[in-house]
């Protein structure tokens, strides 16, 4: 499988989708995507985008999404799976997959829906390349339970692409006990409930994958891209730091 899993699409005060466009480059030229490739786009995550609620929120997506991958990548051919009718079809004729980030649960909820977590889950193993950031990168794991994101709605189940044996949590925070004391802050930090997801869930794996990096998954290697290192959580044990720009496959086996 081809994966380009990205913990976010934007750095604090930089423009949308900057700081991943090497690797965004990188992985368009790999697998010779140009202005004629067929980039089919999933906005579902997308529920409040420029003020404008869903669903009118999914026009507001595809438009800024589509400007950074027409402009800056040379991707014009760019499809919103949600101005088609036949969803699933305009899947399989994909020759790229982009989900973007937002709500995970709402999401996870419209694909369900749709039938569509099944058909790109069929056409990502079968070797069409797979670009998705924050909620994106979620839904590549075989469940969402490592989402930061508010249940705003119910999905019919939380499985979800299976395309990676881990899950992911994005945007990972370390502790900061310091800005915790400041604000009062007396709730768990992100290690406490990814502990908490592992104690239920103990022969799983997490990353937590902080801003400004991301993992390519080529086929059997997996590689950390940007320059964030990786936390990896097992039960039981104590976290481990992975350097970024590096081999990681071992760790997520």
């Amino acid at each position: 499988m081809n994966l380009l899993l990205i913990s976010n699409s934007t750095n604090f005060g930089e423009t949308y989708l900057a700081w991943a466009m090497t690797q965004l480059e990188q992985f368009r030229d790999k697998f010779n995507l140009d202005s004629k490739s067929k980039i089919v786009f999933v906005p579902f995550a997308g529920v409040f985008i420029n003020r404008k609620p869903y669903p009118a929120s999914y026009d507001e997506y595809e438009a800024r999404v589509k400007k950074v991958f027409d402009e800056k990548l040379g991707l014009e051919n760019f499809v919103s799976v949600h101005t088609v009718e036949d969803k699933i079809n305009l899947v399989k004729e994909a020759d790229c997959i982009v989900v973007g980030g937002g709500n995970t649960f709402h999401l996870v909820a419209e694909m369900h829906k749709y039938g569509l977590m099944e058909a790109v889950s069929e056409v990502v193993k079968k070797g069409t390349p797979y670009i998705g950031w924050s909620a994106g990168s979620n839904v590549a794991c075989p469940t969402l339970c490592t989402t930061n994101d508010m249940p705003i709605v119910q999905p019919a189940s939380f499985k979800t692409l299976n395309l990676v044996s881990f899950q992911i949590n994005p945007h990972y925070l370390d502790p900061q006990p310091e800005i915790d004391k400041m604000v009062k802050h007396g709730g768990e930090t992100r290690q406490d409930r990814l502990n908490e997801y592992l104690a239920v869930n103990q022969s799983m794996k997490v990353v937590g994958l902080r801003e400004a990096s991301a993992l390519w998954v080529d086929d059997d290697k997996i590689m950390l891209k940007g320059g964030k290192k990786m936390m990896v959580f097992k039960y039981g044990e104590e976290p481990v730091e992975v350097e970024p720009n590096s081999d990681v496959t071992s760790f997520l086996r």
